[in-house]
C-alpha cells in the first residue's frame, strides 16, 4: 500500500516504523527538519519538509495515487484540513487524528465522510476508554473488548493459585470441559518469546497468558486463576491531561468516586469547572504527604496519567506501597512495557501504541474490523468478516489449512460470542477473532479476503 503521513511527532514516527517495518510505501511529512531526519536515518521511508496542509506538498508527496492518507499532527485542524484536501485529490481513505472527542460523540450527525475524512481517532479517548475497561475487568492486566463484549480479550498473570498451572492446554480442556474461553498467546516469565499455544503446551507459573472469553467465561477465568474480582469504586487521578479529563468525565458518568490532582493552579480551577462531580486537588502528585493527606490508602485505583513517563510510574510504585489494588501509568517510552509486570506496576499504556493499533486495521488485507497489539508481545489480534467468497467460508475450522503460528480465538454470529472448535462451520457474516504471529499474517489475511 501507499500511505501518506502527516506528522512526524511520536504517533506520525511510530506508525511509520511499524509500517516501513512491513514493506509498505511510506511518505512522511513534517515541518521539522529534526523530527524527519531522525525518521531519514532510522527508517526506510520517503521524507518530504513542509506543511502538509500546502496543496504542492500533497502533490509532492503523490496523494493522488495513495492508498491512505493519516493526518496524525498535534493540531487538530491541520489533520482535518490535510485529510479534506488528500481526499479532493483523489486520496482512497484519509484518517484525522483529533483531540475534541465531541467530534467523536457527533460522528454521524456532522458527517464528516461527506467532508472527505473517513475516520476520526482520538488517542487520548481511546485511552479513557482502556483505563475503563480495565477497572472493570480490574484483576487483569491487559483486556480488549470486541463487539461491545461479545467476546474479549483478557491478559493476566498466572499465579500459582491458578489451577491449570502444570498442565497443558488440552489437560486443562479435559478438567474444565465447560471453558468458556481459549488462550490465545502466552509468553514465559523473564522472556520476550510469544507463542501461539497448541494442545501440548503448559501452563507455567509467571507466564503472561491471553485468554478470549465470552460473557459468562469472565466469572470462571477468576476462578481457575486464582484471581479476585475486586470492586473499584474510589479512583484517584494524577494529571489533569486530555486523558485525565476525559477519564474522570467517563468514569463520574458510570458512579466512579473520583479525585484528580493537577498541579497547575489556573488548570485545577478549569478542570473543576468542567468536572464538577469530581474532586479536584491542585498540588504536586509527587508529594507522598500530599497523597496521604488526600486518602491514597482509601483508594481503589490510581491512575498516572502527567506528560512525565517517569513521574508516572514513580506515583503508582507510591500508591502501590500504601495497598492500593490497581495501578495504570501512562508512559511514552515503549521499552519500559518490558517492566511494568517486574517493578510492580499493574498496567502500563501507551497512547501510540493505542493510535496505531486503530489505525493498523485498515491497513491490514481481508476485511478487518477491530485489531490489537497484545502488550509487550509479538502478535496481533485482528476480528475479520467472512465474505460470501472467502476461503473459509462454509468450511469447519478444523478443515482451513490455518497457519501454526496463529488460532482462531472466538467467532461473533448475530451479535453472540462462541468459543469455536474444530467442528464449528463457519459462515459468511460471521467476525471472526484471530491471534497471530507477525510471520503468519499475510497467510491468515488471504483466508479472508
Amino acid at each position: 500500500m501507499k500511505i501518506v503521513i502527516a506528522g512526524a511527532g511520536e504517533v506520525g514516527f511510530h506508525l511509520a516504523k511499524l509500517l516501513s517495518f512491513e514493506s509498505q510505501d511510506i511518505t512522511l511529512i513534517d515541518t521539522s527538519q529534526d523530527h524527519l531526519q531522525y525518521a531519514d536515518t532510522h527508517l526506510d521511508i520517503r521524507t518530504i519538509k513542509g506543511n502538509a496542509t500546502s496543496i504542492s506538498i500533497l502533490k509532492d508527496a503523490q496523494v493522488k495515487h495513495s492508498d491512505m492518507v493519516i493526518a496524525v499532527t498535534s493540531n487538530e485542524a491541520t489533520n482535518i484540513t490535510v485529510c479534506v484536501l488528500a481526499k479532493q485529490l483523489g486520496a482512497k481513505r484519509t484518517i484525522a487524528r483529533i483531540s475534541n472527542t465531541e467530534f467523536l460523540e457527533n460522528k454521524e450527525e456532522i458527517g464528516f465522510v461527506k467532508f472527505g475524512i473517513d475516520e476520526l481517532i482520538s488517542p487520548e479517548a481511546l485511552a479513557a476508554r482502556e483505563i475503563e475497561l480495565l477497572l472493570n475487568q480490574s484483576a487483569f492486566n491487559d483486556s480488549y473488548e470486541f463487539e461491545e463484549g461479545a467476546l474479549t480479550m483478557i491478559g493476566l498473570s498466572l499465579s500459582r493459585s491458578a489451577l491449570f498451572v502444570g498442565k497443558t492446554v488440552k489437560e486443562a480442556a479435559e478438567i474444565f470441559p465447560q471453558l468458556n474461553f481459549v488462550p490465545i498467546a502466552i509468553q514465559r516469565y523473564g522472556t520476550q518469546y510469544t507463542l501461539i499455544p497448541r494442545g501440548d503446551t503448559q501452563f507455567k507459573e509467571g507466564d503472561q497468558v491471553y485468554f478470549i472469553t465470552v460473557e459468562n467465561g469472565v466469572e470462571e477465568l477468576y476462578k481457575l486463576t486464582g484471581k479476585v474480582k475486586q470492586e473499584i469504586k474510589n479512583v484517584m487521578i494524577l494529571g489533569g491531561s486530555k486523558i485525565g479529563r476525559k477519564t474522570a468525565m467517563d468514569l463520574c458518568r458510570n458512579n466512579f468516586h473520583v479525585k484528580l490532582v493537577e498541579t497547575n493552579k489556573d488548570k485545577a480551577y478549569d478542570l473543576a469547572d468542567e468536572l464538577p462531580n469530581t474532586l479536584i486537588i491542585n498540588g504536586d502528585g509527587r508529594n507522598v504527604e500530599l497523597l496521604e493527606e488526600e486518602n491514597i490508602h482509601d483508594m481503589d485505583a490510581f491512575i498516572a496519567v502527567t506528560g512525565n513517563s517517569e513521574t508516572n510510574i514513580m506515583s503508582c510504585l507510591v500508591a502501590k506501597s500504601k495497598s492500593v489494588k490497581k495501578t495504570i501509568s501512562l508512559v511514552e517510552n515503549m521499552d519500559y512495557f518490558q517492566l511494568s509486570h517486574s517493578i510492580g506496576i499493574d498496567t502500563l499504556i501507551n497512547k501510540k501504541l493505542l493510535a496505531a493499533n486503530n489505525i493498523f486495521r485498515y491497513i491490514r488485507k481481508g476485511e478487518v474490523v477491530a485489531m490489537t497489539k497484545l502488550n509487550n508481545m509479538n502478535a496481533e489480534l485482528l476480528e475479520f468478516i467472512v465474505k460470501p467468497n472467502s476461503v473459509v467460508s462454509d468450511k469447519k475450522i478444523k478443515d482451513i489449512e490455518f497457519p501454526r503460528s496463529a488460532i482462531i480465538g472466538g467467532i461473533i454470529r448475530n451479535g453472540e460470542g462462541v468459543i469455536a472448535l474444530g467442528e464449528f462451520l463457519i459462515k459468511s457474516g460471521d467476525r471472526i477473532v484471530v491471534c497471530c504471529l507477525p510471520r503468519s499474517i499475510g497467510k491468515v489475511e488471504k483466508l479472508f479476503l
